[in-house]
């Protein structure tokens, strides 16, 4: 595969102990996590959509308008990726659970949050965006695999996209299998390189799926009870200004990320 080059024209982030990047980079830095924060603002969603809408689609449009807000690009054109290894599963507990005992009761509005583009599907319709959008599961891979199909879009047709992936606690038996125990999102909008001022990466498909430097306890600890994490050695290098890691974007193979230090 050829190597792809994009830069970094804004960045989200979300988890309830670190509710932007500047919090992330005093987590990096040494800092103790801020008390928890139980819920995203989401102000790109109406008060009535904010009320009604899944916590995973809370999280996703935090970060996603984080992202675009710091890229100061406009959301409506702006084509979409995003990513999650699980959905909201909270909601899919929730349909397995009436399926089985009455499945005539099924909420309409819940079946409607269960589908995986649910995401993509809120934040088209509140900033009104026509530009593609896609969704992408690919397990414990999704921030990888989401991060390749984002990279291939902006160099192929040579324009911004957005890059979102996260994901929530689970529940229930389903919770119990996954083990992924708290809300995370992270969100980038890259573009082809152009602009050395901004941040470059360098991308290329590898045989191993897993490396990077060593990360503070509390970012491991997130890393491993959230698929979605796994975006942190990137969020490190970017904080850092410099380095490169391999995140897994499938069961064998890896993206080696190589970032460029700026003027």
């Amino acid at each position: 595969m050829t190597a792809l080059r994009v830069q970094i024209e804004g960045i989200g982030l979300w988890t309830p102990q670190a509710t932007d990047f500047d919090a992330l980079r005093r987590v990096l830095g040494g800092d103790v996590p801020l008390e928890s924060v139980t819920r995203p603002t989401a102000s790109a969603l109406s008060i009535n959509e904010r009320r009604r809408a899944p916590e995973s689609v809370l999280v996703a449009m935090e970060v996603a308008l984080q992202a675009v807000n710091m890229s100061r690009r406009s959301a409506d054109s702006l084509a979409c990726v995003f990513a999650s290894a699980y959905g909201d599963q909270a909601t899919t507990d929730y349909m397995c659970r009436v399926l089985a005992k009455t499945p005539t009761e099924l909420s309409p509005t819940r079946f409607h949050n269960s589908v995986h583009n649910a995401s993509a599907g809120y934040w088209t319709i509140a900033t009104d965006c026509h530009a593609p959008s896609s969704a992408i599961c690919a397990g414990p891979a999704s921030f990888g695999a989401g991060l390749l199909e984002a990279a291939v879009q902006a160099c192929a047709q040579q324009c911004p996209v957005l890059l979102v992936c996260s994901d929530t606690a689970g529940v229930g038996p389903l919770g119990e299998l996954i083990g992924c125990q708290l809300a995370f999102g992270a969100a980038l909008v890259l573009s082809p390189a152009a602009d050395g001022r901004m941040p470059q990466l360098n991308l290329a498909l590898v045989e191993e799926t897993s490396r990077h430097a060593l990360l503070p306890a509390t970012c491991t600890a997130w890393m491993r009870d959230n698929p979605s994490a796994a975006c942190l050695p990137l969020m490190a290098m970017l904080a850092n200004n410099g380095g490169e890691c391999v995140v897994a974007a499938s069961a064998q193979r890896g993206l080696l990320v190589k970032m460029e230090v700026s003027a």
